[in-house]
């Protein structure tokens, strides 16, 4: 979305607050779900967010307000700013994305709609 938008330059990454996946790829389900959608994100691997991404990332984005907390602790100070919650950032909605993990391929594909959905807004408010 962001190279459609002329947004090459972006450095685009993810992230969890946690190391428990750490190196393994993505669930097979959301790897379906992209697949379906024509995004191949078979060779992402699990990293934990760390320190230096604040200096690397003008702007961090978290998926619900439990690991928004925890990413503002996290920062150095003056850099709290850089945290915001994704829905409410893109789509002025002050709501969490769900962790699918424990649903079946239908919560996999409403997080899908919901972070494209955010995910375009996201763009064009770049662009």
């Amino acid at each position: 979305m962001a190279a459609e938008r002329g947004l090459d330059g972006l450095r685009i990454d993810s992230a969890g607050t946690g190391d428990w996946h750490e190196g393994e790829r993505p669930d097979p389900r959301a790897i379906a779900i992209a697949a379906h959608h024509g995004i191949d994100i078979s060779r992402q691997r699990a990293r934990k967010q760390n320190r230096a991404d604040f200096d690397a990332f003008d702007l961090i984005l978290a998926m619900d307000r439990s690991n928004l907390d925890i990413v503002r602790a996290q920062a150095p100070a003056g850099r709290e700013d850089r945290v915001r919650l994704y829905l409410d950032h893109t789509l002025g909605r002050m709501a969490d994305v769900p962790d699918p993990y424990f649903g079946g391929p239908d919560e996999f594909a409403s997080v899908y709609r919901m972070v494209h959905e955010a995910s375009l807004a996201l763009a064009a408010k770049l662009a």
